[in-house]
């Protein structure tokens, strides 16, 4: 083998090998954008889905209130309830959907439905004081996920998805606090 040829092979090796890396970091560099898009829907998501879980429970449970409390503030809150948290959820299925993010159509949270099946064993005063208190306490957390997403979430109608309901949530803990036996 002559000298040329033998050159001639070792560049077309160099070649082969500076394609092969240029291809790899290409790949590498795809997939680590792929990977922040990938964690910024997550982010998102995680969102929805816990928003969407906490506004059903709110529902079922102010449901609850009119057929199994006792007084008229706690029957008149939980339709407070069931009418806002419903435009909250439809508010928010489009912007979802946007996202590709399915909105679970039931309770998910095992943490929720058990609330939802304990409250559902009580009546009259019983009921009225462990729904005001799990209104305070329910609506505090949802107050401190929705404050968190404020500042994680990236898509802008979500951002604003938030920042119009929060004042509405903080209404809502408001009235509990002076629900009958709310703290």
């Amino acid at each position: 083998m002559s000298i040329r040829e033998s050159d001639r092979k070792r560049s077309i090796c160099m070649n082969t090998k500076n394609l092969l890396l240029s291809i790899a970091v290409a790949a590498l560099s795809v997939a680590a954008i792929a990977a922040q898009k990938s964690n910024a829907a997550t982010a998102e998501e995680k969102f929805i889905k816990k928003a969407a879980d906490a506004n059903m429970t709110e529902i079922q449970l102010g449901k609850m209130a009119g057929e199994n409390g006792q007084s008229q503030a706690v029957n008149d809150f939980g339709q407070r309830m069931v009418t806002d948290h419903t435009k909250i959820g439809d508010d928010l299925k489009p912007i979802a959907a946007k996202l590709n993010v399915e909105v679970p159509s039931e309770v998910t949270n095992p943490k929720h439905k058990q609330a939802i099946d304990e409250m559902a064993k009580l009546k009259g005063d019983e009921f009225d004081k462990k729904y005001s208190s799990a209104m305070v306490q329910d609506h505090e957390t949802v107050i401190a996920m929705f404050e968190k997403a404020e500042g994680e979430v990236k898509d802008a109608e979500l951002k604003k998805f938030i920042t119009d309901t929060l004042p509405i949530l903080k209404e809502h803990l408001a009235m509990a606090k002076k629900l009958p036996s709310g703290k």
